[in-house]
């Protein structure tokens, strides 16, 4: 065949090949549209589908945010009404000025920015609609392809059959990013400038739908900061030139100074905060903490806790330098209610250095002598009245230890016990009142076996103790602190004494809400009665008397609250690792721990008062003072006619009150023989 037959048979089948080729290219596409339309989601899923937003945690008001609990999202979603104008134009301006005018397509922008594409073999180029970023970002992702394309336009104009233009922009200003983890504009508002989207300026509006196009190239946070500020003035000319904003409104938006919230996460009361945190992710699970939205009243009074901080600062800086004490923990409890009014773990909770995260206020340590109101209540329990006379001398508390206290061991080889005062005194003849406001330890001992270890083990569970169940560990030395605690604890058991009896176990959630406003919890005071109202007004009777105090620690000193009810107990553990206060009002329990978390003792001068001391006071001071004032009950008198029950002893032939009570007990011996020898009659 001829090079031109060849040539002429090629010509007359090229107009049935490209037919074909047509016919082929249409039944593609038509497969191809077939598929995308079945694949298609729902466009009504735009506005049902699950949101993921952040978990607040507020004080007890409501109003103060303490946290902003998220994952990978941090959102907050607002309605209509509280999205400003400004940021609204300011959007619209930025990402699509006809917006009202078409119908889910820009076809001008879809063919500039394909002429881009073909010219620059690439497919970043979108001419996206608000209401195609929309469907972008919430029901199909960011592929780059072109069926992604093709549906994404399929579903935009679908939406706009389904939703007004106000619906639309509304879900668009609530769920697209705006970088730093920040999603929808009230998160992006308070992430950036510290405020609710509802009070923002022209200018941060304008900053803001700047930073839509690409988040973290323009961040406040990032190295192009000088570039979001020209891309933002160049935002604000084209809100003027669409007559969004007055020309005064552009030179006043213009002229504003850009100002940034830290980039660094905000928590407020952070120890209380993390304890919140921790409760809800065990009770409803992390992902639901992290995306559910829930809305979380606490107890914390945000006034109080700013006191608490500030005042935790301050000396925690003056006992490091006088006392080698390091840290400091407080709580405030509201007795009535069981409420955690203030919370401070540490000195510094960023201080990870200094293990500032630690939360001394749940941490296990020795009271000291701050355990030993619970023994003076199960005594008193016993009928033993507060004036009840008590030897302080020198005694063996080890029946199988010789009674004149020379020996370290008995015949088993276990440790004979006679304690000291702390200033290494003896005094003789006291009331268990004096005692106790003298935190004297050989009568605080005896008083422990006269209630009985086991009742008072058992009255301090009652109170809220909750650390004390190895019961095989504890003997008379419990009174001075030989069993661990958690000043959370110490100080919602002393708010039983405060409280007449009543017990309102602590809590910190007043109420959660979910994110469509069902109410998960309502937390009410449970008050149960754990001690009678007698026993608890002589124990605070006791520990707000200052002239039964004033021998040991004097008439001015810390504890001490002219004409206002307010009782208090100091402690101070072994080689003075620990040092307490624990005081309280009718209206509010304050405690107050200073030491070091890893054991290091303090100077022998930080003991019990000196360092904890000044710290508790300033505390309960202005504590009392926000608080409504009420004085404590006074307690009924109690009698006795047995003697040394009565405040009365015999001089002439002195006997310890075992010779009254349990001549039969295998401590007589030594209690008698050690008062014998302080009269000098052994």
């Amino acid at each position: 065949m001829s090079k031109k037959r060849k040539l002429s048979k090629i010509a007359r089948a090229l107009p049935m090949l490209f037919l074909w080729l047509i016919v082929v290219g249409i039944i593609s596409f038509l497969v191809l549209f077939i598929y995308i339309e079945l694949t298609l989601p729902a466009p009504e899923s735009i506005a049902v589908r699950k949101i993921t937003e952040s978990t607040k945690i507020y004080d007890k008001t409501g109003e103060i945010l303490l946290y902003d609990i998220h994952g990978e999202e941090k959102r907050t979603i607002i309605p209509w009404d509280q999205i400003p104008e400004s940021a609204k134009e300011a959007t619209l301006a930025s990402e699509d000025a006809e917006f009202y005018d078409h119908k889910g397509l820009d076809l001008r922008g879809i063919a500039r920015a394909l002429l881009k594409d073909l010219r620059d073999f690439d497919l970043s180029q979108g001419g996206s609609t608000i209401t195609q970023q929309l469907v972008k970002k919430t029901l199909l992702g960011d592929e780059k392809t072109i069926t992604r394309k093709l549906k994404e336009a399929l579903l935009s104009i679908e939406v706009e059959k389904r939703y007004t233009k106000g619906e639309i922009l509304w879900m668009y200003l609530n769920q697209i990013p705006y970088g730093s983890n920040a999603y929808g504009i009230e998160a992006a508002s308070k992430t950036f400038f510290g405020k609710t989207a509802s009070a923002l300026t022209v200018n941060e509006a304008a900053i803001l739908a700047s930073l839509i196009k690409a988040p973290s190239y323009y961040s406040p946070y990032g190295n192009h900061v000088d570039e979001l500020a020209v891309r933002k003035n160049s935002l604000l000319e084209r809100m003027a030139a669409l007559n969004f904003i007055t020309p005064e409104e552009y030179e006043e938006a213009v002229n504003e100074k850009l100002v940034f919230g830290s980039n660094v996460e905000k928590i407020q009361a952070p120890h209380f905060v993390i304890m919140v945190k921790e409760y809800l992710e065990n009770k409803y699970g992390r992902g639901a903490v992290e995306s559910g939205g829930l809305k979380v009243i606490t107890t914390l009074d945000a006034e109080l806790q700013t006191l608490a901080e500030e005042t935790v600062s301050k000396y925690a800086e003056i006992n490091k330098e006088r006392y080698k004490a390091s840290n400091a923990a407080l709580i405030a409890i509201d007795p009535k209610t069981g409420e955690i009014l203030s919370l401070v773990g540490s000195v510094d909770y960023f201080d990870i250095e200094n293990e500032g995260n630690f939360n001394v206020a749940t941490a296990k340590r020795q009271p000291g002598s701050a355990f030993k109101p619970f023994a003076y209540a199960a005594a008193f329990q016993k009928g033993y009245p507060d004036f009840t006379v008590l030897f302080d001398v020198k005694t063996e508390f080890n029946p199988n230890c010789s009674p004149d206290t020379e020996q370290e061991k008995d015949q088993y080889g276990l440790d004979c016990y006679h304690p000291r005062n702390y200033d290494g005194r003896f005094r003789g003849p006291v009331t268990m009142r004096q005692a106790l406001a003298q935190s004297l330890n050989v009568p605080s001992v005896k008083t422990l076996y006269l209630a009985g270890v086991n009742d008072t083990l058992d009255l301090a569970e009652k109170m809220g103790i909750t650390t004390l169940q190895d019961r095989s560990r504890f003997g008379l030395s419990l009174v001075l602190g030989g069993a661990e605690v958690r000043l959370i604890d110490l100080v919602s058991a002393y708010s039983v004494f405060a409280n007449d009896g009543i017990r309102n176990p602590w809590h910190f959630i007043k109420g959660v809400e979910s994110a469509d406003g069902m109410v998960l919890e309502n937390n009410a005071p449970d008050p149960k009665r754990v001690l009678d109202s007698q026993i608890a007004r002589l124990v605070s009777d006791v520990m707000s008397d200052n002239s039964a105090r004033a021998p040991v620690f004097g008439y001015s000193s810390s504890l001490y609250f002219p004409g206002k009810s307010v009782a208090a107990k100091t402690g101070t553990t072994q080689e003075n690792r620990d040092a307490w206060v624990i005081g309280y009002s009718p209206t509010v329990a304050i405690g107050v721990w200073v030491g070091n978390n890893r054991q290091e003792s303090m100077t022998q001068e930080g003991a019990g008062i000196s360092a904890a001391g000044p710290m508790w006071h300033e505390f309960m001071a202005k504590a009392v003072e926000k608080l409504p004032r009420e004085e404590f009950v006074k307690p009924d008198l109690v009698s006795s006619s047995k003697p040394m029950l009565n405040g009365i002893y015999d001089g002439s032939d002195p006997h310890n009150i075992l010779y009254y009570v349990d001549g039969n007990s295998d401590q007589f011996k030594n209690w008698e023989w050690s008062v014998r020898r302080f009269f000098g009659l052994n």
